[in-house]
């Protein structure tokens, strides 16, 4: 009861709560993704100590997640201004102006993070970045030869220089920077994208494709990359491959207006007529006044018999570009078709009288391609590229770091946990499920669901007051009663999982331990809270005290599969404890025990994978990895393809 009267204390009353722990609550919600809970427990801490500048700092991080980047930037300033000597606010400050396009704003900003911290590296790359939008190239320049003199090995600063080059129209220079990039890393997708970049420029359509495959290979979720590469297979008449390409940017980034467009003009090409009508339908939601997506679209509804429609598309064109000849001889074939004889032949005079007016009589060729900003009406069966050449670029926000770990390529699959909530994949259709689970809903006394998931949905407001009212239920139960006790303790510890509190569900899982020391779901609770706190605090935390709670966790697990030895989600979570540990031999080991029980449990397969490429078994792991993308992770072969030249 006490967590829910938390929420309406009056103002004076908030000093008398314990901070500390709220506010470790609060960050225990930001980790989880659960933002709306976590301003709230922030905004608790500021009302009880509303000089403390963390609160602010944390509560603007959760605004930030949510896109709420002037409440961010705000929350920062409040941080600021209670201490100033914190870097990260500034860099996230930082960030937030980014996003809301004050790129001066972030100049001050990432300035002084690096006059606290001269080598904070995160802070000089997001400085160059800003350089680039203000196209301040010289300052730009000098900031990276800065870069260079404290980091000499990294490739990334050459290739932004690089790009310095090239926005100077220096070619020859930029090319020889990437080179050099290269040399010192050959896995560098940045650089390789510029390179194949400068090749699109010279015509070398080849050249190119090979080097974007390897931009690819190493950055498979970065939609610019697929566009160029659908142009430079354009290029060389591969339009499948080059269609295959555009799907695939569409796919990451569905509203890129390039992938859209031309796109459509391919399966125009190969008579997709509907298809692509769908691609220009999207064109002409984003741009109503394009008229060459118009009057594409307008020869597609010929093409599929709606020719009122495609009349309507055409006139709209002609009444922007009245000398567009070759309108009014498709419309006057399509007046032809439906019977509008005068119509057609005025349309037909109007092109007679324009050719014999004409002082030259030069036919205009489009060219394959143009740029974005050319709108030529002529040149309307031309792909479209776009205006500069530049690699998609990204900020780096190092402070993330210091909530929660990044993500990085090898991340294994989640723990499997009890939940009220989760989120069903459409393309997994593994549906984990155990007699403990059963046995489990059947004991309910409390009327919500209980599943195993490793795919938790983040709380809405409703679903938290949800919680907060079966806490409170709960605990009335609990003090009137003596019995169902083992029950209750359960249900209001995984309520309190939810809500993110690990230390009262971690108590009440004690208290119902004491009850019943036989119930293999109590250990399994207690191993599934202390796992979400190590993964909570595990920026923060000493190696010792990780270690430390990651080996409870295991004694609880292994105290599991003592009581409940088919448990394959038991071992399955023991496997990731060892991935968090480094300990891949044991990590193969207890996905294996989970596989021997269940052998149809893709995440087990895929996690193997990820611990025998870890452990340099790089051919053993592939094999797990196919099969977990057979079986629907399809990220699976993300990883395949990445690997596959690893092989021993």
């Amino acid at each position: 009861m006490g967590l829910l009267l938390l929420l309406f204390l009056p103002s004076f009353l908030f000093a008398q709560i314990n901070t500390d722990r709220v506010m470790m609550m609060g960050r225990n919600a930001l980790y989880y993704e659960d933002y709306v809970l976590s301003i709230q427990r922030f905004n608790m801490v500021i009302a009880a100590k509303p000089y403390l500048h963390e609160p602010y700092f944390f509560r603007g991080l959760a605004k930030f997640y949510l896109e709420d980047f002037t409440g961010a930037e705000q929350d920062c300033s409040e941080s600021i201004e209670r201490n100033p000597y914190v870097s990260d606010t500034y860099q996230l400050r930082g960030l937030c102006r980014v996003n809301m396009q004050d790129y001066e704003g972030a100049i001050a900003d990432y300035l002084k993070v690096i006059d606290m911290e001269p080598k904070n590296k995160p802070s000089w790359h997001n400085l160059v970045l800003c350089y680039f939008e203000r196209k301040d190239y010289a300052r730009a320049d000098s900031a990276l030869d800065q870069m260079i003199r404290y980091w000499p090995r990294e490739s990334e600063n050459l290739t932004m220089k690089a790009q310095v080059a090239i926005q100077q129209n220096d070619t020859v220079r930029g090319l020889a920077l990437v080179d050099s990039a290269l040399v010192l890393d050959a896995f560098d997708a940045q650089a390789w994208t510029m390179r194949s970049m400068i090749s699109l420029q010279r015509g070398e359509y080849a050249q190119a494709e090979s080097e974007i495959d390897k931009a690819i290979l190493q950055r498979p979720r970065i939609a610019g990359n697929f566009i160029n590469r659908a142009l430079a297979r354009f290029h060389q008449n591969n339009l499948r491959g080059a269609m295959a390409d555009y799907d695939q940017a569409l796919d990451i980034d569905p509203r890129n207006y390039l992938g859209h467009f031309n796109r459509g003009l391919l399966r125009a090409q190969v008579g997709e007529d509907n298809a692509a009508i769908e691609d220009f339908n999207y064109v002409l939601s984003v741009e109503p006044d394009n008229m060459i997506a118009l009057f594409n679209r307008a020869l597609l509804l010929d093409q599929t018999g709606d020719y009122r429609g495609a009349i309507r598309d055409i006139s709209q064109v002609l009444s922007e570009y009245p000398d567009f000849l070759v309108g009014y001889q498709q419309r006057a074939a399509i007046r032809r078709k439906i019977g509008d004889t005068y119509g057609a032949e005025r349309d037909e005079f109007r092109v007679l009288k324009s050719r014999l007016d004409a002082k030259a009589g030069i036919k205009h060729q489009p060219a394959k391609t143009r740029k974005q900003s050319q709108r030529d009406i002529n040149d309307y069966s031309s792909l479209v590229e776009a205006d500069t050449n530049e690699p998609e670029r990204e900020y780096s926000s190092v402070y993330r770091g210091k909530v929660q770990d990044h993500r990085v390529d090898l991340m294994p699959q989640p723990i499997f946990v009890l939940s009220h909530h989760r989120i069903v994949s459409p393309t997994n259709r593994y549906i984990p499920f155990h007699r403990l689970l059963e046995q489990l809903n059947g004991r309910a006394k409390w009327g919500l669901p209980v599943y195993l998931t490793n795919t938790e949905a983040s709380l809405d407001s409703d679903a938290l007051k949800m919680h907060f009212a079966v806490i409170t239920r709960l605990t009335t139960l609990l003090e009137s009663s003596s019995r169902h006790m083992t029950i209750l303790y359960i249900a209001r510890a995984l309520s309190y999982y939810h809500v993110r509190d690990f230390e009262a569900a971690s108590a009440d899982l004690d208290s119902a331990a004491i009850l019943d020391a036989k119930d293999a779901v109590i250990p399994f609770l207690q191993a599934q809270v202390h796992c979400r706190q190590m993964e909570a605090q595990s920026s923060e935390a000493s190696v010792m005290t990780t270690q430390i709670g990651y080996n409870r966790a295991l004694t609880e697990l292994q105290r599991v599969v003592a009581l409940e030895p088919t448990f394959a989600y038991a071992w399955y979570n023991m496997g990731n404890i060892y991935m968090a540990l480094q300990d891949y031999k044991s990590a193969y080991d207890a996905y294996s025990r989970a596989l021997n029980i269940d052998p149809r449990l893709p995440d087990a397969y895929y996690n193997r994978g990820l611990a025998s490429i870890l452990d340099g078994q790089v051919q053993r792991g592939l094999s797990d990895l196919s099969q977990a993308g057979e079986y629907g992770l399809y990220g699976a072969y993300n990883l395949i393809k990445r690997y596959s030249k690893e092989k021993q």
